[in-house]
Formats: structure tokens, C-alpha cells, sequence
């Protein structure tokens, strides 16, 4: 489906919605123009809904979080953790994100040093640094798997991800047949990813009660409340405890593997572009204070506390770079959606039932969108001019380029797509 989407994109005259034919003749649109795109996500965003067997069989995994719940929960659930996502919350974040990536710097560093035949595992690294990101942002705790890597949280995760040949194929059948089909069926490595997801569950619900205790003794000792999206979560009131599990589940499983695509993609078009690696290496010793720049004096967070987001926000063409790497490495390429009503998309009847296929992978590279050069990762063309600088308006990036990923943008309705323009 992935090619041929692609292709279609720009061979095939369309409005933003093709109508092909599936697996047994059934019937899909791939909803391909960034209008529709907008109804579909923002416009008319209840209207469509994930696939019933993907929530079922995520679901059993993570429980129904913001990821995963429709409808009037979804409203509430999103209106309880607004304040968690605002644009100063995720700010007051960037200390503790640029802690980690200094210390993933540094134990790089190190490893490549001592490393014999020069061999890196990235991947691994990536995840374990994510991991830490998260742990920090979501739950307020540094469970230090970049430096740690055989802890609890770590090792748990990677046995509730890991597969198998018939892990896969027990998986493939929960879409055809009953959930709890996939739990009995007797394979080793189903039941070590339930036992996985137990024990992080558990995990999280430790980190809940500690972070209940802190708020109260917070509130009685007039103490600064922490800024992190478990704390602003439990001070709404909105949440039970098995519901912060939940929330907490579903970040972890939807935040670790997105953002580790994204850090992937990076280094790897970094590896291939060494001009643009030069460029944003330049550009970062001019906008950010030298000492925030030394991996080599990573000892502690303490050094990170001062971080500003102002100085990421003066670096331009880093950003210019990491919007490219969203359009042309979307972490999530496909998605889809079925319309729970007889609705419409620009203009278009859609019945109820219709399955809807979002593909970034295939939009992103649409000619019409980003023009003849719509295949070469350009990072320039998010730039208001190929020298830009920062600027009042978020470090000289064009505002009227429409979204290159398919982030759930029902948490924040300021933010549509762009025109469809070509």
C-alpha cells in the first residue's frame, strides 16, 4: 500500500480523496489533501474514529488513555490534560530534555571510545534516552536507562514490544477473532508481553500513589507543585488511579516509539547530509551558550537548570531540520479512521462504516503540497529564506505549510492544517 500510495498522490487527479479497492475487494479512501485532512482531524474530528479492533487490541495492552478513548470521553479526558500540553508547561520541559541529551551525548561519547570494532546499536540508545525523556516529563522521575540500561522500566519494555513469528501471527488474528483469543493461544512470547505489561502497569501505579503523596504534602507545606504531566493530571481531580495507569500506558507506548522513528531518522539524514549537519552544528555555537554545549561536563542536571527555550527557539534552521524530518520520515505513516455517521469530507458523502486511511507517508511527498523538489529532504523549505534567522514568529519558519504529521490535533484546535495550495 505504501509505494503505490505514493505514487498515486501525484498521478492521479484528485480533491484530496482517493477511492481504491482493498484486500477482497474492500472498499477504502485515502484521504490525501491537506482540506480534508482537516476535516477529518480538526473540523469534523468526532466524526471519525479509530478502527474498533485496533482500540480493542491496543487497548488490552495500554487501557483506553487520550490515544484510544472517542467521543464525549475523549472531550473529557482532553479537556483534564490541556493544562499538562500547554505551550509554557511543555517550555518549563526543555531543562529536562536537554539534560538527557547532553547525557546521551556524553555516554555516546564514551561508548564509541571504547567500542572495538567501532559498532554502535542506536537504536537502543535512542529508546533507552526516550525512555528517560518521558520518565521525566510524564511520571517526574529519572530512572537513568541511558546510563542504566538493564533497569526495570527498561527491560520491561522491551520484552512488552518484543515479537516473534507467531507472536505476530496470534496478533494478526485478534483482528479477525475475539481479544482474549490472543491470550490463550500458548506462545511464549504473548505471555512474556502480558507479564511485561503487568509489571510496568505496576510501575505506574507506584509512580501515581508517590505522586498523590507529593501533591498533599505540596499543598500543606506550600511547596512548588510539579510541573509534570502525572502531577497536573492528578491535581485536575478528573482521574481515578487506574485511570493515571492508563494515561500513563498510553504515553509510553504512543510518546517512546514516535519520538525514537523521529531521533533516528534524524542522526540518520545527519549521516547522509554532512553540509546540514555543519549548518545546524554552526548554528547551535551561535545561538546557545557555550556551556550548555559540552557533553563532556555532564555530570548531573544540575548544569541543564538554567536552559532556556528561548535559545532553541533562535535556532532556525534546527528547526526548519526537524519539521523536514517529520515530513519525510513521518514516525506514524499510515493511520486510519471510519466515519461513525453519514458525514462528509470537503464537500464529499462519506456513509458510516467508510474506513478512512490517513497516510502522511504518501502526503508528504505530494508535488502539488511542496512542489517539484517534493522527494529531497530540504529543510530550507520551511525556512522564509534560505538564510533566515530567528524571528518573532517561531525561529523564520513558514507558517503556511500544512502539517506534516498526523498528531491528534484535537488537543489543540488552533492548530489546521495549512492551505491546499500548489
Amino acid at each position: 500500500m505504501g509505494q503505490p500510495m505514493r505514487d498515486w498522490v501525484n498521478s492521479i487527479p484528485h480533491s484530496g480523496l482517493i477511492r481504491y479497492l482493498d484486500f477482497f475487494n474492500t472498499e477504502r479512501v485515502a484521504v490525501v489533501g491537506s482540506k480534508a485532512l482537516a476535516d477529518v482531524l480538526v473540523h469534523k474530528a468526532y466524526d471519525f474514529v479509530k478502527p474498533p479492533t485496533f482500540a480493542r487490541v491496543v487497548g488490552s495492552v495500554v487501557g483506553i488513555g487520550l490515544f484510544l478513548a472517542e467521543g464525549d470521553e475523549h472531550k473529557r479526558q482532553r479537556k483534564a490534560l490541556l493544562p499538562a500540553f500547554s505551550y509554557r508547561n511543555i517550555r518549563d520541559l526543555f531543562p529536562a530534555f536537554w539534560s538527557k541529551s547532553q547525557e546521551l551525548a556524553h555516554c555516546l561519547t564514551k561508548h564509541v571510545e571504547a567500542a572495538q570494532d567501532g559498532h554502535v546499536d542506536l537504536d537502543d540508545w535512542v529508546g533507552r534516552a526516550t525512555l528517560d525523556i518521558i520518565g521525566l516529563a510524564a511520571f517526574g522521575y529519572n530512572y537513568q536507562t541511558i546510563s542504566h540500561p538493564f533497569g526495570v522500566l527498561a527491560e520491561n519494555y522491551r520484552k512488552m514490544l518484543s515479537t516473534d513469528r507467531w507472536s505476530q501471527f496470534a496478533a494478526f488474528l485478534t483482528f479477525v477473532l475475539p481479544p482474549w483469543f490472543r491470550w490463550l493461544v500458548p506462545i511464549r512470547n504473548t505471555s512474556d508481553n502480558a507479564r511485561a505489561s503487568g509489571e510496568i502497569k505496576t510501575i505506574c501505579r507506584q509512580m501515581v500513589q508517590k505522586q498523590r503523596a507529593k501533591l498533599v504534602t505540596s499543598k500543606d507545606s506550600d511547596l512548588p507543585v510539579n510541573r509534570e504531566i502525572l502531577s497536573m493530571a492528578i491535581a485536575t481531580g478528573a482521574f481515578s488511579d487506574e485511570d493515571l495507569v492508563n494515561q500513563l500506558m498510553t504515553f509510553l507506548a504512543a510518546g517512546h516509539e514516535t519520538t525514537a522513528a523521529a531521533m533516528n531518522w534524524s542522526i540518520y539524514e545527519l549521516c547522509r547530509n554532512p553540509l546540514i549537519q555543519h549548518r545546524i552544528r554552526e548554528e547551535l555555537w551561535t545561538r546557545i551558550p557555550a556551556h550548555h554545549l559540552n557533553s563532556q561536563s555532564h555530570q548531573s542536571s544540575d548544569h541543564c537548570e538554567d536552559f532556556q527555550a528561548a535559545y532553541i527557539d533562535r535556532c532556525a534552521y534546527l528547526q526548519a531540520f526537524c519539521s523536514e524530518i517529520l515530513r519525510v520520515h513521518p514516525p506514524i505513516p499510515f493511520t486510519a479512521r471510519v466515519a461513525t455517521r453519514d458525514t462528509s469530507i470537503t464537500g464529499t458523502f462519506i456513509p458510516k462504516g467508510t474506513m478512512l486511511v490517513l497516510a502522511p507517508w504518501a502526503v508528504n511527498m505530494s508535488i502539488k503540497l511542496w512542489g517539484a523538489d517534493a522527494h529531497a529532504f530540504k529543510p530550507e523549505r520551511w525556512l522564509a529564506s534560505p538564510s533566515a534567522s530567528a524571528d518573532t514568529h517561531g525561529g523564520g519558519l513558514q507558517p503556511e505549510k500544512p502539517s506534516a504529521v498526523t498528531a491528534r490535533p484535537r488537543l489543540d484546535r488552533q492548530k489546521s492544517m495549512g492551505p491546499e495550495t500548489p
